[in-house]
């Protein structure tokens, strides 16, 4: 996806390979290793291209390689200190982790730090916090504290909570530290109820925080609009998806996981400009 789309900057150094998920029967690849990431990133900054306004980093497994970027980033902000990282810390779910353990204190006291924008899961960040979540009170006091560990932006990206439009809804919270033009901090706090969808996605983590991305560097102070505009995307996508891939399935019968891979390109319009269907609440 061009990163001109959107009107944003060029994208940063590559991430580590994608490989297919584990809804495929087989995979093969390799993955970036900390050294190789060091020698591309060296490479850039002997061509002098290495000013970045943005970076966003997601899925990994290895501590040396989040390790890694942690130090570019550092590096990258030291040139320019309103570079912007976005960080899906990625750790598991539902209440188990799916990468090695050893990752955990390295996001908590390396990446999370140096993030300006974070985007877990309800797991992730009670596991992040070690602050279980049981209330909507529970979820800010949780974003309150990721905030004091670094980020400004703060969006729990799904939980457990109950819906008030009922058990076919999940939760999803915001939280954003901004400073008025007299100085003053200010914090403003989001609610957005999301339609559950029967389905299992690859990359749908991935779109979210690139959505986010692009939409608070739209909407920097305004959370409500950023959060209204990347949930509406991820809506339209999604629902395209879903479409396409009954269509090729046929008439009661599941889809596979190639017929849901997101229709990224038939969803340009929505990217670019998504009509708005999901709202967020401002919260106290």
């Amino acid at each position: 996806m061009n990163s001109k789309m959107l009107s944003c900057p060029p994208p940063p150094p590559p991430p580590p390979p994608h490989l297919p998920s584990a809804g495929y029967s087989h995979w093969k690849g390799q993955v970036l290793t900390a050294d190789e990431l060091h020698v591309l990133y060296e490479g850039i900054k002997l061509n002098n291209v290495h000013q970045y306004d943005y970076v966003l980093t997601g899925y990994t497994r290895d501590t040396s390689f989040l390790e890694m970027v942690v130090d570019i980033v550092q590096e990258l902000k030291r040139a320019n200190p309103n570079l912007v990282y976005v960080c899906d810390p990625v750790l598991g779910d539902h209440g188990s982790m799916y990468v090695p353990q050893n990752l955990y204190p390295v996001y908590k006291n390396k990446v999370v730090p140096v993030a300006d924008i974070i985007t877990p899961n309800q797991f992730e960040a009670e596991l992040l916090t070690g602050k279980n979540i049981s209330t909507e009170k529970d979820a800010v006091e949780v974003m309150d504290l990721l905030h004091t560990m670094g980020p400004d932006t703060v969006v729990i990206t799904s939980s457990d909570l109950p819906s008030r439009l009922g058990d076919r809804f999940l939760v999803s919270l915001g939280s954003q530290r901004s400073v008025r033009p007299d100085g003053s901090r200010m914090t403003q706090r989001v609610r957005i109820e999301v339609p559950k969808v029967d389905a299992v996605f690859v990359g749908t983590g991935d779109l979210f925080a690139a959505m986010l991305l692009a939409w608070t560097h739209h909407y920097p102070n305004d959370l409500k609009t950023a959060c209204e505009k990347t949930f509406s995307v991820m809506h339209h996508v999604i629902q395209r998806t879903i479409s396409y891939a009954h269509e090729l399935a046929g008439p009661g019968r599941r889809p596979s996981p190639p017929q849901l891979e997101l229709r990224m390109i038939q969803s340009k319009a929505d990217i670019e400009d998504p009509a708005i269907v999901t709202e967020a609440t401002v919260i106290s």
